[in-house]
């Protein structure tokens, strides 16, 4: 187990600096490349449609929108709600494990909406620098 441990932290606490701890995959599921979208998404919608979820988040193909629902279901991140009509419907939305996890992914987003600008400005100038 790794040493360092904030004072807030307790045993039951994840470690995610331990190569073995489960935290660690939870944190890549939570912020990997479709999730915060999916999270900000439901927050907003409450209930949405998978087709609704495509058309709201621009880029992302229906086979791996599928595949990150499908994870985050697993987490207990969202909940699936199959509606039994012809053709049948399928409803998304948070849980209360997803909720708690909004107002973080909103700090991400609105930090990185805040200082994309920056941001392209530096890997501009470090790529001007790296490629000569």
């Amino acid at each position: 187990m790794s040493t360092y441990r904030t004072q807030s932290e307790t045993e039951a606490d994840g470690d995610i600096l331990n190569a073995d701890c489960p935290s660690r995959t939870v944190l890549r599921h939570v912020t990997d490349r479709w999730a915060p979208m999916i999270i900000t998404v439901l927050s907003q919608e409450n209930t949405v449609r998978f087709t609704q979820l495509k058309d709201f988040i621009g880029g992302i193909s229906g086979k791996v929108l599928t595949e990150t629902l499908r994870s985050m279901e697993r987490d207990g991140l969202i909940h699936r709600e199959v509606i039994p009509t012809i053709p049948p419907r399928v409803n998304y939305s948070l849980t209360n494990l997803g909720h708690s996890v909004v107002e973080p992914i909103q700090a991400l987003r609105h930090w990185a909406e805040k200082h994309v600008t920056i941001i392209e400005q530096h890997r501009e100038k470090y790529d001007a620098q790296t490629v000569k």
